[in-house]
Formats: C-alpha cells, sequence, structure tokens
C-alpha cells in the first residue's frame, strides 16, 4: 500500500514536472506595426525599449505601451518602407554605463542611403530622449537599399560596441564586399567608444594596425547578419546570417575563433558553393553549425501556404537563454524564421548542434496568441527572452 501510495505521488510529480517544462509566449504588448528589436539598459527592470523601423523607439514599461515614443528621429530615417524594405531605424544599444552617463547608440539608414551609427543622449525627463543631442559615429554609404544589417551590441565580457553590416544589397554580392577587408560592408565592426574621437581601435583587433585592411573589422564574410548575439555565459559569438536564395545559416562560434574569422560569403552559401558554383576553395572559412533551406517564398506565406510545405525565407538570429524562470531552456539557443514564424532551439555540443527541435507548435499549443512574422529576438537583464512580431508585439517566453 506505501509503495502504491509512493508510486502515485512520483508519477503525480512526473506529470507536474512536465506540465511546467512545456515552453509557451504571453504577449506583453502591443506596438506599433514595422518593429523590429526589443532591448534593456542594465540596471532596468520595469522598462523595455522596442526599435521601429520607421524611425522611434517605443518604452513598454510594466506591460503598457508609452503614448510619446522615446526617441523619434524619422526626419532623417530613410522614408521607403515599401514592404520587404530593408532601411530604416534598425538597431539599438545602450551603453553599458547608461545608468550614470545617459548614453544610448543606433544605427539607421538615412535618406542620403548610407548607414548611420550615432549616439544620443536623454533628456530631463526620463522617458524621453534628446533627439537634437545626436553625435555621429560612423557613416557608410550604401551601393544599394538592401542587406544592410544593423544589430549593435555591446560585448559582455569586453564592453566594445560591435556592428553588424551586411554586404552592400543587390544579388550575390557583385562588388565582392563581404571578402574584401578594404571595405566595412559585410562585417561585424568592434570599436570602443570611450576613447578617440569619436572612436578608436581595440589593440587586440584582428586587423590593427594593418593599413591595407579595415582596423574595425572583427569578422568578415557575412551576407547579411540579422542579428547577432553573445552567449552572456561563455561570451560565444553567433550569427544569424540570411542567405541569398537557397540557405539560410546560423554561425556560431567562441569569442577567439571568430575574431578575425572569415564566414564564407560569397563564395559559399552555408554550406555550399556559391561564387565559383563548383569547387570553391574552403580553406581558412568557418562553416556554419546549421543550414536550412531557403523555400518559403514571403508572398507565398502572406497567400496562406501550408506551413508543412515551406522552412523559412529569413532566418531572424537569436540568443542563448540564461535567465532563471525556464530551467530546462538553460544554454539552449532559440532562433526562427521571418516568413514562417517558425521558432527552432538547440544545444551546441562539441561544435555540433544537438536536441534541434522545432518548438513553434509547442509554443502556439500553450499560448493564446503567437508572433506571425519573427522580426527579432531580445534579451532583459535577467537574461529572459522575447520575440519581436514585425506586425506591432512582443511576446515573452515562459515556462507553463
Amino acid at each position: 500500500m506505501i509503495r502504491r501510495i509512493f508510486f502515485i505521488i512520483l508519477l503525480f510529480g512526473v506529470c507536474l514536472n512536465a506540465k511546467t517544462n512545456q515552453l509557451a509566449v504571453i504577449r506583453v504588448a502591443k506596438v506599433p506595426a514595422k518593429a523590429i528589436y526589443v532591448t534593456q539598459p542594465k540596471q532596468e527592470k520595469n522598462r523595455l525599449f522596442v526599435v521601429n523601423q520607421k524611425g522611434f523607439i517605443h518604452i513598454i514599461e510594466n506591460g503598457k505601451t508609452l503614448k510619446a515614443p522615446f526617441l523619434d528621429i524619422s526626419d532623417r530615417v530613410h522614408g521607403s518602407l515599401t514592404p520587404g524594405s530593408e532601411e530604416g531605424l534598425l538597431g539599438l544599444a545602450f551603453h553599458p554605463d547608461y545608468a550614470n552617463n545617459g548614453y544610448f547608440y543606433v544605427n539607421y539608414v538615412n535618406k542620403n542611403d548610407s548607414t548611420i551609427v550615432s549616439r544620443f543622449s536623454t533628456s530631463d525627463e526620463i522617458n524621453i530622449a534628446d533627439k537634437d543631442s545626436e553625435i555621429n559615429i560612423l557613416g557608410i554609404p550604401q551601393p544599394y537599399g538592401n542587406h544592410n544589417g544593423g544589430h549593435l551590441a555591446f560585448g559582455p565580457k569586453d564592453g566594445f560596441l560591435y556592428i553588424g553590416l551586411g554586404d552592400g544589397g543587390k544579388w550575390g554580392d557583385p562588388y565582392n564586399n563581404a571578402q574584401d577587408l578594404n571595405t566595412l560592408l559585410g562585417s561585424i565592426l568592434r570599436i570602443d567608444i570611450d576613447s578617440g574621437e569619436p572612436y578608436s581601435i581595440p589593440k587586440d583587433n584582428p586587423f590593427f594596425g594593418q593599413g591595407y585592411n579595415k582596423e574595425e573589422i572583427f569578422c568578415y564574410g557575412l551576407r547579411n547578419p540579422w542579428r547577432f548575439s553573445f552567449d552572456r555565459e561563455t561570451n560565444d559569438l553567433i550569427i544569424g546570417d540570411v542567405g541569398q536564395d537557397l540557405w539560410e545559416e546560423i554561425n556560431w562560434t567562441s569569442w577567439e575563433e571568430s575574431r578575425g574569422g572569415n564566414f564564407g560569403w560569397r563564395t559559399m552559401e552555408a554550406n555550399h558553393c556559391y561564387n565559383p558554383e563548383d569547387f570553391c576553395d574552403t580553406t581558412g572559412l568557418i562553416m556554419p553549425v546549421h543550414e536550412y533551406p531557403n523555400n518559403a517564398a514571403y508572398m507565398k506565406i502572406l497567400i496562406g501556404m501550408d506551413d508543412k510545405e515551406a522552412t523559412g525565407c529569413s532566418v531572424t538570429g537569436g540568443y542563448v537563454y540564461r535567465g532563471k524562470d525556464i530551467k530546462h531552456l538553460w544554454g539552449t539557443y532559440i532562433f526562427g524564421d521571418y516568413c514562417t514564424g517558425r521558432i527552432w532551439s538547440f544545444k551546441l555540443r562539441n561544435g555540433k548542434p544537438t536536441a534541434f527541435t522545432n518548438v513553434r507548435k509547442e509554443i502556439k499549443r500553450n499560448s493564446k496568441n503567437v508572433p506571425i512574422f519573427i522580426s527579432s529576438f531580445g534579451e532583459d537583464n535577467s537574461g529572459e527572452l522575447y520575440v519581436v512580431d514585425y506586425l506591432g508585439a512582443v511576446y515573452k517566453f515562459i515556462s507553463q
């Protein structure tokens, strides 16, 4: 009898644990459409900041979107925001000492078709930035209107600013920018914004002191890095790089390996030869840890293509979960696809993905609402994860 009671209690505990290990998302707040990123300054708990492609930054405070934007630079952001446009306000990063200096950095394409990285300051009103405080850090002419990259992030270990730039656009990187170390395009840059005017080059940058290469470059060979992140525990760099027309890819390397690393574009599209189409030289190239086929045309999704027929069309890089609320997710990388709304998870073991899972079905089963067009992921100070719907909503990952 005692053994039977013990077994029932044990079985109940297993069922309860299984239930609490079910992944879901809850909608934190609605925001204006064309939402493309969410982040939080250090030492904050109650406010999330949402980037809008039109040139706005909105604040979600305690689950409510404030009426007045934190920043409005729509007057200087490229205004040709037709469906599928890749221009506009694209990135945001708060200075590690934002609580004291009030500095934050944005990445946008201006009306003259140049990528601008600049610094702004808060005003006396904590929820309103000073739009006239802009100080330009970088200006990079864009030859075409797509593949602008745009992500900004401060390294968790070194405090330097990392800047993601696409190859400059069009089809197949016609100028081979991603393999040209004399241009900043097709790279992730690393600069010190706390010294120099307007910045200085960290001495341990891979091309420091080489006059024939751009010293700002940290790694290169990227087509359009749409969101990269650092694992706050290991400092690994993980990049979602949007493919040409056949393959999407995830690159995951240690910080040391990524320093000076060549991720292959346009020689390679993921693990496949691109230019030349056959017998390409892969010597010294870093291969992705995961690829998936680009087989879901944007318009096909809009007209209702069956989710089973398509994997995706544009990768959205994510984060390694390091929060406390979802214990079974610890150390798991979460990323997604813009077109299909799929969300995947995996861990990296000895350089190989393990426990690879399409978690969208689980999330959809356990959630009242789910994101449709996944434009970005984000994390707060505690390491909890969020996902942004381009149509205008921010969701938080939870365990049920």
